[in-house]
């Protein structure tokens, strides 16, 4: 991964830490919310961080103006957008037409991934090993579970977990529905993109368009700003080429940031109102430096492990970690729901008046339906 570049301020305009923040919300459709279609939505995002089926909903909630789940529903029952590991490894639900773009562009990462279970792979031939693959998945959607047996079959010597994850990397699967589905329970069942849109994939782009996105949604941004939210490395020589087209800044501490003439850049006090995000929310981990969003004194805070919290933000930055509770039972329908909101430090009672009111909408927006409490209290730490 290419070092941050460290600049003079001479010739380049500091952006500060409020400055980022604002441009980035405004990005990310944090700082107001869009009139956009969810689609178009998940298209200027590049995606949605999509591990467990309910962040993308809540995503697009926190930044669409009358948005409701069905939206999103609605679209990966037509087959328009779907889920599948492209960005950082992990699962995202993108529209078609990334699945079969992005899912090339990152097949260098997808690559590496492969490269360090071959130990594990022991007398398997990687080329029979697609094959087998895409035959089995576009026969009929299967579990991993089952694809991996049918692996093992082939390959007896070779560990079942790493075929799945061979699997993984060489073909683009995609979760088919109603997995993904909102309000539908289902077990991951998997089958080729091209199978699941009826198109085959375009060849691995050059990085340059996705670069001038990525800044779209995400900047401004350094050059390992982008290479942490994609995975990939040695993106610098992209920007080099673009940058006769992109301005440049540096941020507080030096590090060159690249980005769009005609993006905005909204002034550091512009107001910013609380927001709700889901645990894996795109807001969070798609740069190098997040102080953009998270405070320095709160960093590690909304993580217990390998698991993130749901968080929340207050004057655009992390502010503290949310959950939604059943009265007897940890489910969010049915029953007497309870919002907890939990903030790292004080609150004024603005604020707090605020974030209640994000709270609702939230809670009626979602559906979770019936009564309601909402309670606040203080960050504890971890969890045990």
């Amino acid at each position: 991964m290419a070092p941050a570049r460290t600049i003079s301020s001479a010739s380049h305009p500091v952006l500060s830490t409020r400055a980022l923040s604002r441009a980035t919300l405004e990005r990310q459709l944090l700082l107001r919310r869009s009139g956009l279609s969810a689609e178009a939505a998940v298209t200027h995002l590049l995606g949605l961080q999509a591990q467990n089926v309910k962040p993308p909903y809540f995503q697009l909630a926190a930044r669409l103006e009358g948005f409701v789940p069905d939206d999103l529903s609605g679209l990966m029952a037509a087959r328009r957008v779907a889920r599948l590991v492209t960005l950082r490894s992990t699962i995202h639900t993108h529209t078609a037409d990334d699945c079969l773009t992005l899912r090339p562009l990152v097949q260098a990462a997808r690559d590496r991934e492969l490269r360090s279970f071959r130990d594990r792979l022991t007398g398997v031939d990687l080329d029979r090993l697609a094959a087998l693959v895409r035959e089995l998945v576009e026969e009929r959607p299967r579990p991993l579970k089952e694809l991996r047996e049918a692996l093992a079959k082939e390959w007896p010597e070779a560990e079942p977990f790493a075929l799945g994850v061979a699997g993984r990397c060489l073909v683009p699967l995609v979760q088919t529905t109603p997995r993904g589905l909102w309000g539908r329970a289902g077990q991951v069942t998997l089958t080729t993109a091209e199978h699941w849109f009826g198109r085959p994939a375009e060849p691995a782009p050059a990085p340059d368009g996705t670069v001038l996105r990525y800044l779209a949604a995400f900047g401004p941004a350094s050059v390992k700003d982008m290479q942490v939210w994609s995975g990939l490395t040695r993106l610098r020589e992209a920007f080099e080429r673009l940058r006769p087209r992109l301005l440049t800044f540096q941020d507080e501490s030096g590090t060159e940031l690249f980005d769009l003439p005609e993006a905005p850049r909204p002034a550091e006090d512009t107001p910013a109102l609380p927001r709700f995000l889901p645990e894996y929310d795109n807001l969070l981990l798609s740069h190098a430096d997040r102080s953009r969003v998270v405070p320095p004194a709160y960093r590690g805070r909304a993580v217990r492990g390998n698991q993130p919290f749901r968080t929340f933000l207050v004057d655009g930055f992390l502010a503290g970690i949310w959950q939604l509770t059943e009265a007897g039972g940890r489910g969010e329908r049915g029953g007497r729901v309870t919002l907890t909101v939990e903030a790292f430090g004080g609150l004024t009672p603005g604020q707090r008046a605020e974030v209640a009111e994000e709270g609702e909408r939230v809670l009626a927006v979602m559906g979770t339906g019936g009564p309601y409490d909402i309670r606040f209290g203080s960050f504890s730490g971890p969890r045990g």
